[in-house]
């Protein structure tokens, strides 16, 4: 075990601790170079402590700008982690990175872990950007989230869909209007769009 590693173990509750595992990421961050981030955030998710694989999730996160390796192993190892916990830190990590290299230029990348064939990569970007309309970019271009969500309303996991449904519910605070327009042109005759459409639209008027 290496220092840093052991500095985590003793400093970390067993118990939930996400604050904690947020600082101590961030931390490291600032005060390491990114090669330093990506290779002991490779080393810190072999460990067996599932709080200290998350500190080596967002590291990878922090430094995926810079090494392409680093966002590999969070779409295709970090994505299979079999803790829901955990798939919550990779839907941050992958946020984290879109807002280092800015929301329109992650566009792309977003697009791309919303088509993927496994339903973690698919829930990290839709529930990572949450609220979407409260990123860069997409404050300014809500109907760019608001397209993006919905053309994963039928998506095969209910685990996926219902974080679209809630993304598109958080939108639909801001912007009734045109969450209620989107929803309106969907075709409701299949019970996986029919259950996005009961989430995203709880607080609109659509009868």
């Amino acid at each position: 075990m290496n220092e840093y590693m052991r500095y985590l173990a003793e400093l970390i509750p067993e118990k939930d601790s996400l604050k904690l595992v947020k600082s101590e990421a961030a931390k490291y961050y600032k005060s390491h170079s990114l090669d330093d981030c990506f290779s002991m955030g490779i080393e810190l998710y072999q460990s067996d402590n599932f709080q200290i694989q998350e500190v080596g999730v967002f590291l990878l996160g922090y430094s995926a700008h810079h090494n392409a390796s680093a966002l590999d192993f969070l779409k295709n190892t970090v994505s299979r982690h079999e803790s829901w916990k955990v798939q919550e830190i990779l839907a941050m990590a992958f946020d984290n990175h879109c807002k280092i290299i800015g929301y329109e230029t992650a566009l792309p990348l977003i697009k791309e872990w919303l088509s993927s064939d496994c339903a973690n990569v698919r829930r990290a970007a839709s529930e990572g950007l949450r609220v979407w309309t409260s990123r860069p970019y997409f404050k300014d271009n809500p109907r760019i989230a608001i397209e993006l969500l919905s053309a994963n309303r039928e998506d095969k996991s209910e685990y996926a869909r219902k974080s679209i449904g809630n993304a598109l519910k958080d939108i639909s605070k801001k912007y009734p209007q045109m969450v209620s327009e989107e929803l309106r042109s969907w075709d409701l005759s299949s019970k996986e769009i029919k259950q996005v459409y009961k989430l995203a639209g709880k607080f609109l008027e659509l009868d």
